[in-house]
């Protein structure tokens, strides 16, 4: 009689893990607490994705801002109240892979906004409204986003005032509520267009991506010292305006000096605040 042979039967078990689990891994892996505030770690692609999405405000702390979150409170809650932050300082960035191991890149604003003009979507007429700090700014900027091929006239741009300790700018508000640009770009100093763009984002009817660029389109534009994109790949642009500026730029950037305690002590958590 023949014997039959017994079939082997295999089980193979499928792990599938889910779409919303991915996601939610990426977005974990694309953001840091640092010093209490939420830094994307991502490309400058996946930043202007992140933002253009649903709208909101996008800043740009240097480290002279960073040192001031125990005692700046305005500032504080301005960069608080952001969707989130860009790692535009080389020296935070250095110190955090020290500190954490970890290995987060350099994003400057610069970078930021070369990556942002170069979008479609942002580059249609109306598309973009620009806060510039004087009547010469915004000549020498709007001529050359012109002859980048970007599409803003004089009813694209805004003169910002001189602002005070408490943000209030009714103008900017109506002017945005009737052109509704899908983009606001605030490229005044640093320590005021942060809480000029948390007013913005507390106030208007829409959510349009704000971001606070600062000084990086008057690099571009020769408004400031030009910076070459060698001089920023290398995280060297705070030296480049030492250079080119030794007195107001000097003093400035040592003050950076005490960032260091100020993450060795806090690292993710926020700073007390100095009453």
């Amino acid at each position: 009689m023949a014997t039959v042979p017994r079939t082997a039967s295999v089980i193979l078990i499928i792990s599938v893990t889910p779409l919303e689990e991915d996601q939610t891994m990426n977005e974990h892996d694309q953001l840091r607490q640092i010093l209490g505030i939420k830094f994307f770690v991502g490309s400058e692609q996946e930043a202007i994705d992140e933002i253009c999405r649903n709208g909101g405000l996008v800043v740009v702390p240097a480290a002279p801002g960073l040192n001031s979150l125990p005692h700046d409170q305005q500032y504080r809650d301005a960069l608080l109240g952001a969707d989130f932050a860009i790692t535009d300082s080389a020296l935070m960035v250095l110190l955090w892979n020290l500190i954490q191991g970890d290995h987060i890149p350099k994003l400057s604003g610069l970078k930021y906004l070369r990556a942002l003009i170069e979008r479609g979507e942002f580059r249609g007429k109306g598309a973009s409204f620009w806060v510039m700090p004087t009547p010469v700014s915004a000549s020498r900027n709007m001529a050359w986003l012109k002859g980048k091929g970007i599409d803003v006239s004089d009813e694209d741009v805004y003169l910002a005032p001189m602002y005070g300790e408490t943000i209030e700018d009714i103008a900017l508000l109506h002017r945005l509520e009737q052109q509704r640009p899908s983009h606001v770009i605030l490229a005044v100093g640093g320590g005021t267009q942060e809480r000029v763009g948390l007013y913005l984002k507390q106030n208007l009817s829409y959510r349009p991506a704000i971001h606070c660029i600062g000084a990086a389109i008057a690099f571009l534009s020769g408004d400031q010292v030009w910076i070459p994109v060698w001089v920023d790949r290398l995280s060297l642009g705070w030296l480049w305006r030492c250079f080119s500026n030794p007195k107001l730029y000097v003093p400035r950037y040592w003050e950076a000096r005490h960032l260091a305690p100020l993450m060795l002590r806090y690292r993710d958590r926020l700073p007390i605040a100095n009453s």
